[in-house]
């Protein structure tokens, strides 16, 4: 069985990346620019993971995750970011909220591995 992995992210070129990277990894990717987008997709199709960029126009990560959190409270979330430095406040929210977060840019193995640690995938040293 093939694991997918949702990409939200509002730039199109992140995303292009992003879901080249994990389909090199053997990864099916669905990709969203809206946090509106990424709740439909998810409940039409649920990923099995979400990669989430935090700041997005309308509903930024944070709030994304509480939506959410209210239909999918085991669902496996990485948060990325561009943000050089994350406040405390908004990092430990991001914790309880069952995320984990990492800073951009990533390298193509830097994605594949949170996607394979998000999934419990043992790296394969990438």
């Amino acid at each position: 069985m093939v694991n997918t992995i949702l990409l939200v992210d509002d730039q199109p070129e992140i995303l292009q990346v992003y879901a080249r990277a994990l389909n090199l990894a053997g990864f099916n990717t669905q990709v969203a620019e809206t946090a509106q987008s990424a709740i439909e997709l998810i409940e039409a199709t649920p990923p099995n993971a979400i990669l989430l960029d935090l700041k997005m126009p309308y509903v930024n990560g944070v709030g994304f995750l509480y939506r959410l959190r209210e239909r999918h409270p085991c669902l496996p979330v990485a948060v990325v970011t561009g943000l050089s430095l994350l406040d405390d406040a908004t990092t430990r929210e991001i914790s309880s909220l069952g995320a984990s977060v990492h800073f951009k840019p990533l390298s193509i193995s830097e994605v594949q591995r949170i996607a394979r640690s998000l999934l419990g995938i043992p790296s394969d040293g990438a």
